[in-house]
């Protein structure tokens, strides 16, 4: 039987999964319950190792904490990359218990109250500003506080990326400053003694066309560029974003990452040396770095017929992974790759739907999936399930026990 290649990331030992080098049902067992999520740190480490190798050695690599804020990974992706992106200040927290350097933590993301500005700035993290307001009440706490906050500007670039999962740039966005805003904002962050350190575009997530990335990546490094000699300093940070995506569905294809890695070599050499050599450039990944390296694991509870079709009960769904069931139906469904992790490498015997235990058709995990005969007490396993996992599905729906998380 073919298997998805997300399913072929990890070993099998005779019939069982393996995530972390233990077999499924002992890890079932270590945990304690089910439904629960693992992330395998071997897998972690060879997506961060095959990054360094396919980008430019100069470039830096930061983790987006919002994909998967398990405090343990981030300890782990710690002595991997060399920053943090975050979006909260629980994410900031989580990012500096781990010892990272605070010049290394960058605090993105619209709405920033003051409170959270000010933790920010005593902290001597990065604050990239979503607005003119923004930067304005930072000068202000900074002035209050009597330190000189270090910023970044976010910007709304004037191109959009297609291809992209999520549109985060082009067009009216909450996200950044629209770049023809920019240099009036360079002239209050100049009058204002703001210590900026650069620019950060992100124009969009889960891409898998490579050639779109790059063309991104170029018009991106072209817009600081001529954005550079307004600035009161030498440009020395440079955040791209990210974007880069994992294929979920049969017929996505991986990215081609050493085509992206060979162009912003390329545009290193040719832009940012020439026009902002003191500039650092930074990659900034969540869903890629973790996405691939976990799994959802949910126990068979109960399995009927209903007119012909068989449904396999689990005591899991989507209050758990939301985004494997559509995101209560406002995306086209289409299934994660999926296995029963205690009966893998066997023929495949029947066609199933696979449910959670929620009291609505939503709470739906596999659709008409083919699957070795599950029965009750087996192990199903969602792959792609490293990111944007528990903490974005609403766990809190209808009561049911929060999933348990593990690093193995």
């Amino acid at each position: 039987m073919s298997m998805h290649p997300a399913i072929e990331n990890f070993a099998v030992s005779g019939n069982r999964l393996l995530v972390g080098g233990i077999p499924i049902d002992r890890l079932a067992e270590r945990v304690g319950s089910t439904p629960f999520f693992a992330y395998d740190r071997s897998l972690i480490a060879a997506r961060v190792a095959r990054l360094r190798n396919m980008l430019p050695s100069s470039v830096r690599l930061a983790y987006a904490v919002k994909a998967n804020p398990m405090p343990a990974l981030v300890q782990h992706l710690s002595d991997l990359v060399d920053g943090f992106d975050v979006a909260s200040v629980h994410e900031m927290h989580v990012a500096l218990d781990t010892g990272t350097s605070p010049s290394e933590i960058h605090f993105a993301g619209p709405g920033k109250t003051d409170a959270e500005l000010a933790s920010a700035v005593a902290g001597g993290v990065t604050i990239e500003l979503e607005s003119a307001s923004e930067a304005r009440r930072v000068a202000a706490i900074g002035t209050r506080l009597g330190i000189r906050p270090h910023v970044a500007i976010r910007i709304n670039p004037d191109f959009v990326v297609r291809g992209s999962g999520m549109r985060m740039g082009g067009g009216p966005q909450q996200f950044g400053i629209d770049a023809e805003q920019v240099p009036d904002l360079l002239t209050f962050i100049t009058a204002a003694g703001l210590n900026l350190l650069g620019f950060h575009i992100f124009a969009g997530s889960q891409n898998l066309q490579a050639e779109v990335i790059a063309e991104a990546q170029r018009q991106s490094l072209e817009l600081i560029a001529s954005l550079a000699p307004l600035c009161p300093e030498p440009i020395r940070y440079i955040n791209l974003g990210g974007g880069f995506g994992i294929p979920y569905f049969e017929r996505d294809r991986p990215l081609d990452l050493a085509h992206v890695g060979e162009n912003l070599a390329g545009l290193i050499d040719t832009v940012v040396a020439r026009q902002m050599p003191e500039a650092q450039v930074t990659i900034e990944l969540g869903r890629y770095i973790v996405g691939e390296a976990g799994v959802y694991v949910s126990r068979v509870v109960d399995r009927k017929v209903s007119r012909g079709k068989v449904y396999i009960i689990v005591d899991g769904g989507m209050h758990h992974q939301l985004a494997a069931s559509g995101n209560l139906g406002q995306a086209i469904r289409r299934n994660y790759p999926i296995a029963v992790g205690n009966r893998m490498g066997g023929p495949t015997a029947e066609t199933v739907n696979v449910v959670g235990c929620l009291c609505t058709p939503l709470d739906l995990l596999g659709e008409e999936v083919a699957l070795q005969e599950p029965d009750v007490g087996d192990l199903v396993v969602l792959f792609q399930s490293g990111a944007y996992g528990l903490t974005a599905s609403p766990s809190g729906f209808l009561g049911h026990p929060a999933a348990r998380e593990c690093l193995v």
